[in-house]
C-alpha cells in the first residue's frame, strides 16, 4: 500500500541522512582546500546527482523487470555498502581527537556554528543552491510530461541531462580553485548560476520559453552550481574541523530545510507550466547570491 511504502522509506530516509552528513565530515577530517574541494565533488555526486539520474535508471529496470526489482537493487546496494564502511573505512580521528558524544557539547558547538557569520552564509549559499535542485525534482516531471509531452523514456533522458552540467563542473572545481582561488570560485559560480536562471525566467516570462532551452540553460546553470556547492561546503567546514561532524549535520540540516522551504513557497503556483518552476530556482539564484556577496569580501568579485 502507499501508506507501508511512505512509512518504510522514512525509515530508508533515516540512514539516507546519516549518509549525506558524515562523507563531508570524514573528508574534512582528512583533507583540507583543493583536497579537499575535490573529494567533497564526490561526494556530491551521489549526493546530488545521482537522484537526478536514477529516474533513467529506474526506467531501464522496469523495462527489463517489474518495479519490486528497484528495491531489490536498493537493498542490495544498501547491504554492499554497509559491508564495504564495516571492512574498507578505517576511522578518522585517533581516540586522543575525538569529541566525547553529549548534549551539552551539542549545544555548544551548535552556539559556535550559529553564531559563526561565514559559516552560516556559505552553508546557505549551497543551501539555496541545492534548494534549486529540490524545486527541479519536484517539478520536472509535471513541466516535461504535461506542458512538452515527453514519453516516460524521454522525460528520464531529459532529466538526466540537467545532471551532466553539474557532475562535469563539480569535477573541474579543485582545478578551478587552484587557479582562481575558493572564494572567488564561489563568488564566479554562484553570479553565473544567478544570471543564467534570471535569463531563463526572462525568456519565460517572454513566451519564449521551449524545451530544448529549459535544457540548455539548466545545463548551463547546474555547471555553475557544480563549482559552487562542493567549495562552499569546503569552506564553511574550514574553521570547524574539531566538530566537523556536528558542523556537517547542522549545514546538511539547513541545506534540507532551504530545500523544503522554496518547495513550499513554490508548490501552490505549480500549474505543469515551466514558469512557476523557472521562477523559483531564479528566486534561488538570487538567494544565493545575496548570501554570497554578503560574505565574502568585496575583492573577490574579480
Amino acid at each position: 500500500s502507499v501508506e507501508a511504502l511512505a512509512g518504510w522509506r522514512a525509515l530508508q530516509g533515516l540512514g539516507g541522512a546519516a549518509l549525506m552528513v558524515v562523507p563531508r565530515a570524514i573528508v574534512r577530517d582528512q583533507y583540507t582546500g583543493n583536497e579537499a574541494t575535490q573529494l567533497m565533488a564526490l561526494v556530491m555526486l551521489v549526493i546530488s546527482v545521482s537522484p537526478m539520474l536514477a529516474p533513467l535508471a529506474g526506467s531501464g529496470v522496469m523495462a527489463v523487470s517489474g518495479w519490486r526489482m528497484i528495491f531489490v537493487i536498493l537493498a542490495a546496494t544498501g547491504a554492499l555498502a554497509a559491508l564495504v564502511t564495516l571492512l574498507a573505512q578505517p576511522e578518522t580521528l585517533p581516540p586522543s581527537a575525538r569529541v566525547p558524544i553529549s548534549f551539552a557539547s551539542m549545544l555548544r558547538g551548535g552556539r559556535v556554528l550559529l553564531g559563526d557569520s561565514r559559516f552560516m552564509g556559505l552553508t546557505l549559499v549551497g543551501g539555496f543552491g541545492m534548494a534549486s535542485f529540490f524545486v527541479f525534482l519536484a517539478s520536472a516531471p509535471f513541466v516535461y510530461v504535461q506542458q512538452f509531452g515527453l514519453s516516460p523514456t524521454g522525460f528520464s533522458i531529459a532529466f538526466a541531462l540537467n545532471a551532466i552540467g553539474f557532475f562535469s563542473a563539480s569535477q573541474a572545481a579543485s582545478w578551478l580553485g587552484r587557479k582562481m582561488g575558493m572564494r572567488r570560485l564561489v563568488r564566479r559560480g554562484t553570479t553565473g548560476f544567478c544570471l543564467f536562471t534570471l535569463l531563463l525566467l526572462a525568456l519565460a516570462l517572454a513566451g519564449l520559453t521551449s524545451l530544448p532551452l529549459i535544457i540548455a540553460g539548466l545545463f548551463c546553470a547546474n555547471a555553475c552550481l557544480g563549482v559552487v556547492i562542493p567549495t562552499a561546503m569546503v569552506l564553511a567546514l574550514d574553521d570547524h574541523g574539531d566538530i566537523a561532524g556536528l558542523a556537517s549535520s547542522l549545514g546538511g540540516t539547513l541545506q534540507m530545510l532551504a530545500g523544503g522551504l522554496m518547495i513550499v513557497l513554490a508548490g501552490p503556483f505549480f500549474d505543469g507550466t515551466a514558469l512557476p518552476m523557472l521562477g523559483a530556482i531564479a528566486l534561488c539564484g538570487v538567494i544565493a547570491l545575496t548570501f554570497t556577496a554578503a560574505m565574502l569580501p568585496r575583492e573577490e568579485w574579480a
